[in-house]
């Protein structure tokens, strides 16, 4: 057993000193950890418990995004291959049409507080709503920074749950959080009416937090691919009516069929999550609040929706709840993530989550647009082929030596790799 006891309150070399002798480490494995990149060991131990080192991710550009006549450069962070590629080849593409137009709710969150206990809910129900005033500025003397922003406490509403172990009322605090993500901000009013609304409804607070369904916070964007360009993007395999077709035939696919709709959802967030990730943002959050508004109708659905226009292009929109912030939080204390924000040039958080609905559209299209026509493993595996060879222990220029016999032989694993590896070093 390992000697883990007040684990937390050792500093990071003692932890790793620890984790060393309990997982038998080798040196080599202890500098792993300790190479922490840009992000510091001191700052790293201030951010979560237990540190013993970070994690790297690539940080890569998304290239060609022109949204609301706006060009972007969009930093990504993520392990996947092609997904950077076909995001910005999905952009090159919407280019011709005049890009993305995007749009976006004002950045209202929802705080939930949970209220058991009480006699009657529709007395419970009025006396909350008789006194939603005082409620509300009761929640805003909580936050009097974001109040002198234009933000605060908006509105409220009242909502009936009935459960296995009785009934429930749950408040909804809409809190207008700015240009922060929100959740500490909603968090401590919900926390700060609790006591008032105790008292108004005799009953008794349970919880008090933050929903990240944030379904009043949604980001739009469409584009429109020409068919024309979809013809040339399948280099003649296709006509442009055919590549249109085969893509929204396999919308429809998704639309239909659960199964096929969480990996279609699935790769809107590979592009999302990149963006969130890159500029320091909360990507449980925005995922749980996208798959969650995917299936608020009863139905788990696409987050995009594909059809034809008069000319017969193809048009793709986009609407998806996105709470992310510019300010607080790991977007102000991740040096990456800030470098991030500046290379984005987005002024609010309003922008930030509008540019990353873009970059979710095009990355769907993209994946859409490959497995209906020349099929997903084309890009794919050519740059899998290139991991695997690193894996393999290539350098430098071996690595596409490696990944392109893969290829041609059609045989991508590590022991391919190795034995390729081992003849070209002879």
């Amino acid at each position: 057993m390992g000697d883990f006891q007040k684990f937390y309150e050792k500093s990071p070399e003692e932890r790793l000193k620890i984790l060393k002798d309990f997982a038998g480490l080798s040196e080599e494995d202890v500098e792993v950890l300790r190479s922490t990149g840009a992000l510091g060991i001191e700052t790293a131990d201030r951010m979560i418990e237990n540190v013993v080192g970070t994690s790297e991710l690539p940080f890569a550009l998304g290239l060609h995004f022109l949204i609301n006549g706006k060009e972007y450069v969009i930093p990504m962070c993520l392990e996947e291959p092609s997904v950077v590629a076909a995001a910005s080849f999905a952009a090159k593409l919407a280019e011709h049409s005049g890009g993305f137009k995007t749009s976006s709710d004002e950045p209202v969150m929802i705080g939930q507080i949970q209220i058991m206990g009480f006699e009657n809910f529709e007395s419970a129900e009025k006396a909350i709503l008789e006194n939603k005033e005082e409620i509300l500025s009761k929640a805003n003397e909580r936050d009097s920074v974001l109040v002198s922003f234009g933000g605060g406490a908006r509105d409220l509403e009242v909502r009936r749950i009935e459960s296995e172990v009785g009934v429930m009322l749950v408040v909804h605090l809409l809190v207008d959080v700015r240009d922060a993500m929100g959740a500490n901000a909603v968090n401590t009013m919900c926390e700060g009416i609790s006591p008032f609304l105790e008292e108004l409804t005799g009953g008794y607070v349970r919880l008090r937090i933050i929903s990240n369904l944030a379904d009043k916070r949604l980001a739009r964007a469409k584009a429109i691919w020409k068919k024309e360009d979809l013809e040339k993007s399948t280099k003649g395999f296709m006509k442009g009516e055919e590549a249109v077709n085969a893509i929204l035939e396999a919308y429809h696919l998704a639309l239909n069929d659960p199964y096929r709709c969480a990996t279609h959802n699935k790769g809107i967030m590979n592009g999302v999550d990149a963006v969130v990730i890159a500029t320091g943002n909360d990507f449980r959050a925005v995922e749980a609040g996208a798959h969650a508004f995917a299936s608020v109708s009863g139905k788990y659905k696409p987050l995009t929706k594909y059809y034809k226009n008069k000319e017969g292009d193809l048009v793709g929109e986009i609407e998806i709840p996105i709470a992310v912030g510019t300010v607080g939080g790991a977007t102000r204390t991740k040096p990456e993530a800030k470098v991030a924000l500046k290379i984005l040039g987005v002024k609010t958080a309003k922008e930030l989550s509008e540019v990353m609905a873009a970059v979710g559209l095009a990355q769907n299209f993209a994946a859409l647009r490959a497995l209906a026509t020349e099929g997903i493993q084309k890009g794919h595996m050519r740059l899998h082929a290139k991991n695997i060879a690193v894996i393999a222990g290539a350098k430098g220029d071996e690595t596409d030596k490696v990944s392109e016999k893969m290829i041609r032989e059609k045989k991508i694993s590590v022991d391919s790799a190795e034995k390729i590896l081992k003849d070209i070093r002879k």
